[in-house]
């Protein structure tokens, strides 16, 4: 086992609104399907709405939060929770209004190497719903 040093993801405007950092964990390779990273959100920052072929497990580590599904609404979400999104659902999720929101966000590769499909920004309506 060797470890291997990760670094700041950059971070597209086209997937996040607001200011987020990204901090990569670990990504699919010839070791393992799962992609890891430790996401951190400033108030009101929050991602696109977006799917994963396999789904994501969210693991809040600080803050407050959200996420929310197309079909389920807006959820508040907290530190140590954990969430599952199931494959190919939409959502997004990102820290509230007010508070700052950080989480470990894993995935798995599907036998494409795909483990995101982002789509349109949520607008600011579906953020306050």
């Amino acid at each position: 086992m060797t470890p291997t040093p990760r670094g700041r993801i950059p971070v597209s405007p086209r997937r996040f609104t607001g200011t987020v950092q990204i901090d990569g964990v670990g990504n699919p390779d010839e070791q393992t399907a799962i992609g890891c990273a430790h996401v951190r959100f400033s108030p009101g920052a929050r991602t696109a709405w977006h799917h994963h072929p396999k789904g994501q497990t969210l693991y809040v580590t600080d803050g407050i939060g959200l996420v929310a599904t197309r079909t389920g609404g807006v959820q508040e979400i907290r530190p140590g929770d954990v969430v599952y999104i199931e494959p190919g659902e939409e959502h997004w999720h990102g820290a509230t209004p007010d508070r700052f929101m950080a989480h470990v966000a894993m995935q798995e590769a599907d036998e494409n190497g795909e483990v995101v499909i982002w789509l349109d920004h949520v607008t600011d309506d579906e953020y306050r719903a």
